[in-house]
């Protein structure tokens, strides 16, 4: 049996709790696929942006033993140009090929370690003008819950250390094991749109109609055109108020949500059918298989075949 994926939680002063503890609920829900290990850069207690402190069991010479490093989170009156004392020296100790993980104000120190120049990133909105301003070679995009850029991947703030995490458990092995550790810790196992919904800005006003009845219909008939004209009319708005309250609301454009949405149908076909590609692409609305192969490879970087073959086997990749 392969042994378990180590998952080093790095814990900086002035962590939130709550991020702090959200490797060890997200991944401790598969205790025989993964090991979660938390320490801090000397051993010792760590100061937590509550009233209390806590204790970690570990010293930094456990990450040089991590498969995924992971930084949570801290107090943003701690943000600095700077790494935090003793940082450099404890991610001097990550292997090659160790996938790195930031939630929140933790992508400063990724940045401040230059882990960040030259790549996409994402940190909370509130504090992504000042990251930006620090470390301008990095490619900041304060809308999204999350980037993943392979080996680094960087979110945004609180809950968004859940996406990334179910996120990298769908990324191992499969959505239907993150369903299910989603469905176990109460969270939902897939959130549309990115942090444009959670920035502060005028509300709209209690007659304007909103648009969620229209994503649920089109979730339901995602084998169909659903053009533009046919989502705002099924809302019963014009063109450019639909699109105007469809981004406000989720934080994307309808196209692009229209085409995430049939690209995790498709996903999910791929991983619990036996179905050909043109099949699977026909049943989530994309005009072809070779349409499928494109928009699967730009969302992921795999062909359904990969795809399939890393989540049900060999065998079962003939199909597509």
């Amino acid at each position: 049996m392969a042994a378990a994926h180590r998952v080093v939680v790095l814990a900086l002063d002035g962590v939130y709790p709550f991020e702090l503890g959200i490797p060890g609920r997200i991944f401790g829900a598969l205790q025989d696929r993964y090991e979660v290990l938390t320490c801090s850069v000397d051993g010792g207690p760590v100061a937590t942006n509550a009233d209390f402190s806590v204790t970690v069991p570990h010293g930094p010479e456990v990450i040089a033993t991590a498969d995924t490093l992971l930084l949570p989170p801290f107090d943003s009156s701690r943000l600095s140009r700077e790494l935090p004392p003793g940082v450099a020296e404890a991610l001097a100790l990550v292997r090659p090929g160790t996938r790195i993980v930031s939630i929140c104000t933790a992508a400063f120190v990724l940045a401040a370690a230059g882990l960040l120049d030259g790549r996409p990133a994402t940190t909370h909105w509130a504090v992504a003008d000042r990251l930006r301003d620090w470390h301008p070679a990095v490619a900041l995009d304060p809308n999204v819950l999350f980037v993943d850029d392979g080996d680094v991947l960087t979110s945004a703030g609180a809950a968004s250390g859940v996406d990334v995490c179910l996120h990298l458990v769908r990324r191992d092995h499969g959505s239907a094991v993150a369903n299910q550790v989603a469905r176990a810790c109460v969270v939902p196992p897939w959130r549309d749109g990115g942090q444009a919904q959670y920035i502060e800005q005028p509300v709209p006003p209690p007659s304007a109609h909103g648009t969620s009845a229209t994503r649920q219909w089109a979730l339901e008939n995602l084998h169909e055109p659903l053009t533009l004209r046919q989502l705002a009319g099924h809302a019963r708005m014009s063109l450019r108020t639909f699109v105007r309250r469809f981004t406000e609301e989720v934080g994307t454009s309808p196209g692009r949500w229209v085409i995430q949405q049939r690209v995790h149908r498709a996903q999910h076909l791929l991983e619990t059918t036996d179905l050909p590609v043109d099949d699977i692409a026909g049943r989530v609305g994309f005009a072809s298989g070779t349409s499928l192969r494109e928009h699967l490879h730009a969302a992921i970087g795999v062909s359904p075949v990969a795809y399939r073959r890393t989540f049900r086997g060999a065998a079962a990749a003939v199909s597509a």
